[in-house]
């Protein structure tokens, strides 16, 4: 944020107290007005004083002062204008206030940091009327207060933030009362809360509502798996909350136990109440806690679940003002929870690349960097290590426990170092605190206790589904996960277990819910996989379950439904790869070519074809001996990547010539008739348009024979690419013959060439109008099928024809877009439209000027591929900027 103090900075926090109370007493009418009053007060002493509004929230404002003399005289300005100000009858607003001074972070949407926590943990502390100084605020002030104003030592006070205790002052101004009860913190409310000695990093949503749903329910479950923070996020919310509960904020801690008539003991033993032997602790408890307005906060339950239910409902149903917040690896299922998955923390993408200073706003950079600087006071978060601190968080799903283990590492590893070994994660994870639970000291032991608490066949589940590469879906588990003792229809209540114990994540995506793994957890599953000697049979059943899917989808591509199998292809992509490396791992070359060749088409539109290229080319260098139809057809699938999505054209012919001539050996007609048309494609892009044609003609020949309507309409179409390339306009009269084939079958991306071919004779025609509606059509299709490929053409004439509209720095952007389309999918321009691209640039620079036509394609190559659709379709009327 622009024109905010930087350096040394002074923040003041404030709100209304009692404003839910003043809200229900006066009604919303009423209240709204003495709203708006307190603000516009508020506002103008903060422009008076040189303040700077940095957040505003109901009845709160976060404001920020360059000079901490500022900060205090807006204060008791603000205090001033309080008590003076002309309230409407039976109105008094109190506003309690909050200053603390840093050095806090600075990121573009504004300060991130502990001291702006800082600034609102005191103002909590407050009293309506008061204001209240950190003693590094006061340190500052001291000698430099506005004339007859003082300060008061309010002594050290554990704040709500749970760290540190911290010195505490009151302003005191002869004008305004200086009379308060004590203060609302930790050190004078009762409870039991531990001293922590980091600090809470982030959460902030989380903690705004789980705050809310407590409020509003009496007992709230946080559940996640181990080393989630699930117990540090209650802790803090308890600790937020401790001022609504007059008989206090009591943590009972159950980590330890294992016998579960045990629970009612600890509760009534944090609560310090007396033995009777007489009478049963339940109903003790019961008693001793039916009058209090008082917060129990259950700790750790997973291994003594049952126990904590039972108790939980009976003491919920005799205590009215009782409220409970219990953390677990799963719900307690009882009448009246509310259960809250604790999420991981915050990660950025890794792409695009960002700042340091970027990377603070996100919560998972921010706390491996303040655990990395207890490790090593001298650490830093810099540009040149960013990119590895990204890589630890992502790899580590944002788990809280992961990541201040890895940071822990800083002593003896760079952060690079810590990236690079995350493979052997166990190994390299285990300099957690002596005096942590045991299951806290390393990521393995955490691991442990979780896997620990599960039934055998949940544990043989959790194992087998670390197979999976970036999801699944329930039929696959039910088809790669069974055997020794987990049977098909074991497979979804055993899915639904690990949910609820948050070791495995659902995703509902509409029409279909896929499941995954945390990375950890997966890995961790791996380990015990391969430990139990059952990886080959599952890995083996994996790769068979993807080389189905893979041969079923093959057909469906060229289909009417290929948008939902390219898609579904795209989530599986994962699974593919690791199913293609398993082949390789075992020697499974039949398999490995059946499954790449399967998912070309599917390779080219989504932008891999770099990849499926390499692992086609490294399956027929080692499959030599394959069998010559299963060696014909990766043949002719890897020269199709070389060509279309390469521009390599001497491999291509290659391919496409040996797959030609072992069809030719075998007799498979429609394997002669593919190899003839994809040779008639290199002479095409080569511009040897004679060669193309005769390999085309020969090619229909064959198809005409074989009557398969799609392939027809495949080199009808290419004839008309060749008619058109020569200026013929009969190309129209072809094109349209496929476009009427492919409507008739469904097949939508070709139905989108054939539109982009219809577009380019209208342009070549000047019907620019006609033009434009058959490159908007064929765009539509392409973004629906997400088909990198073909859009990248789309973005080629939406640029001529920008360019023939005399929208020149729109062409521009639209040619730097799509160069930086073809670089990303490593798909360059073919040759036969190198020409016409040429002639085009050559009339942009000269009318734009050098300089001008670089910005603008520099622009161009700077947007996002959603950018450049929707720059594609500006009309003509849209201002070209």
């Amino acid at each position: 944020m622009a024109d905010l103090p930087t350096g040394t900075v002074t923040f003041l926090f404030t709100d209304i107290e009692g404003s839910t109370n003043l809200l229900q007493r006066i009604g919303a009418h009423r209240y709204a007005q003495v709203l708006e009053d307190h603000c516009a007060l508020l506002r103008s002493v903060f422009h008076e004083t040189n303040g700077h509004e940095i957040g505003h929230q109901g009845d709160g404002f976060l404001a920020a002062f360059g000079q901490a003399r500022q900060a205090v005289s807006a204060a008791i300005a603000a205090q001033r204008a309080m008590a003076t100000h002309p309230w409407p009858e039976g109105v008094t607003i109190r506003v309690r206030m909050g200053l603390h001074t840093g050095e806090p972070l600075d990121s573009p949407s504004g300060y991130v940091g502990m001291d702006v926590h800082r600034a609102a943990r005191i103002c909590s502390a407050a009293h309506g009327g008061q204001v209240l100084l950190s003693e590094a605020t006061r340190g500052l002030v001291e000698h430099n207060l506005p004339e007859g104003l003082g300060t008061l030592d309010l002594g050290v006070h554990r704040l709500k933030d749970l760290k540190d205790p911290v010195r505490i002052f009151q302003i005191l101004d002869p004008r305004v009362p200086a009379e308060f009860p004590p203060l609302r913190s930790l050190s004078v409310l009762p409870n039991n809360l531990p001293m922590q000695l980091t600090s809470f990093i982030g959460r902030d949503k989380e903690l705004a509502a789980i705050k809310h749903l407590l409020m509003a329910n009496r007992f709230l479950t946080l559940t996640g798996t181990g080393g989630c923070g699930k117990t540090r996020l209650a802790l803090q919310a308890a600790a937020d909350l401790s001022d609504q509960f007059p008989d206090g904020v009591w943590l009972v801690e159950l980590a330890a136990l294992s016998d579960t008539s045990l629970v009612p003991q600890t509760v009534a033993s944090t609560l310090k109440l007396p033995e009777q032997s007489t009478r049963p602790l339940p109903e003790l408890l019961a008693d001793y806690l039916r009058p209090k307005s008082l917060l129990l906060v259950l700790d750790n339950c997973e291994q003594v679940v049952n126990a904590c239910a039972h108790l939980a409902e009976r003491l919920l149903q005799v205590c009215p003002r009782l409220r409970i917040l219990a953390t677990s690896q799963e719900g307690l299922n009882i009448a009246g929870e509310v259960t809250f998955p604790v999420p991981s923390l915050s990660v950025p993408d890794p792409q695009p690349a960002l700042s340091a200073e970027g990377l603070v706003l996100w919560e998972a950079v921010r706390l491996f960097v303040d655990r990395a600087m207890f490790a090593q006071p001298m650490f830093r978060l810099t540009n040149q290590n960013a990119t590895s601190i990204v890589e630890v968080c992502r790899r580590l799903d944002g788990m809280p426990l992961a990541i201040e283990l890895a940071a822990a590492r800083v002593r003896v590893l760079s952060v690079e170092q810590i990236a690079a070994r995350l493979n052997d994660r166990f190994q390299l994870l285990v300099t957690g605190s002596r005096t942590a639970l045991p299951r806290h000291q390393t990521l393995r032991a955490t691991m442990d206790w979780s896997y620990d608490l599960l039934s055998e066949k949940e544990r043989a589940l959790l194992s087998r589904l670390s197979v999976f590469s970036g999801g699944w879906t329930l039929e696959a588990a039910e088809a790669v996960c069974v055997g020794n003792g987990v049977d098909e229809r074991d497979v979804l209540d055993l899915l639904a277990r690990l949910a609820d114990r948050s070791l495995i994540v659902v995703e509902d995506r509409g029409a279909e819910i896929r499941y995954r793994q945390l990375e950890t957890i997966r890995q961790y599953g791996h380990d015990r996989l391969r430990e139990s000697g059952a990886a080959p049979s599952v890995r083996g059943r994996h790769r068979d379950w993807f080389l189905r899917l893979a041969e079923r989808a093959e057909p469906e591509l060229l289909g009417k439904h290929q948008a939902r199998w390219f898609n579904l292809l795209e989530a599986e992509l994962d699974n593919l790869r690791s199913a293609l490396g398993w082949c390789v791992a075992t020697g499974e070359l039949e398999a490995e070519l059946r499954l790449a060749s399967a998912v070309t088409r599917f390779w080219l539109a989504r932008g891999y074809s770099d990849e499926g290229r390499r692992w086609l080319d490294a399956g027929l260098e080692r499959g030599r001996d394959a069998p010559a139809a299963l060696r014909a057809k990766a043949l002719s699938a890897a020269g199709y990547l070389a060509v279309q999505g390469q521009g390599d054209y001497s491999s291509g012919r290659s391919f496409f010539d040996e797959s030609l001539a072992i069809w030719r050996t075998v007799g498979d007609k429609k394997g002669i008739a593919e190899s003839l048309h994809r040779l008639g494609l290199v002479a095409t892009h080569l511009g040897e348009l004679s060669t193309a044609h005769s390999l085309y003609e020969e090619s229909l020949v064959a198809r005409q024979e074989l009557g398969d309507k799609g392939d027809i309409a495949l080199t009808l179409h290419n004839l008309g690419m060749v008619a058109f390339l020569r200026g013929d306009l009969a190309a129209r009269s072809l094109f349209e013959q496929a476009l009427a084939v492919w409507h008739e079958v469904g097949d939508k991306q070709h139905i989108a060439m054939a539109l982009t071919g219809l577009g380019y004779i209208a342009a070549s025609q000047d019907d620019l109008k006609k033009a434009r509606s058959l490159y908007e059509e064929s765009l539509a299709i392409r973004q629906e099928l997400r088909d990198k490929w073909g859009i990248a053409y789309s973005l080629e004439g939406f640029a001529t024809l920008a360019a023939l509209q005399g929208l020149a720095n729109r062409a521009a952007r639209l040619l730097g877009a799509v160069e930086a389309l073809r670089e990303a999918i490593r798909t360059p321009l073919p040759l036969f439209y190198r020409n016409s691209r040429e002639r085009t640039v050559a009339g942009l620079r000269a009318g734009l000027g050098e300089a001008a036509f670089a910005a603008a394609c520099e622009k161009g190559r700077a947007m996002t591929l959603e950018q450049a659709m929707s720059e594609a379709l500006k009309t003509e009327n849209d201002e070209d900027d």
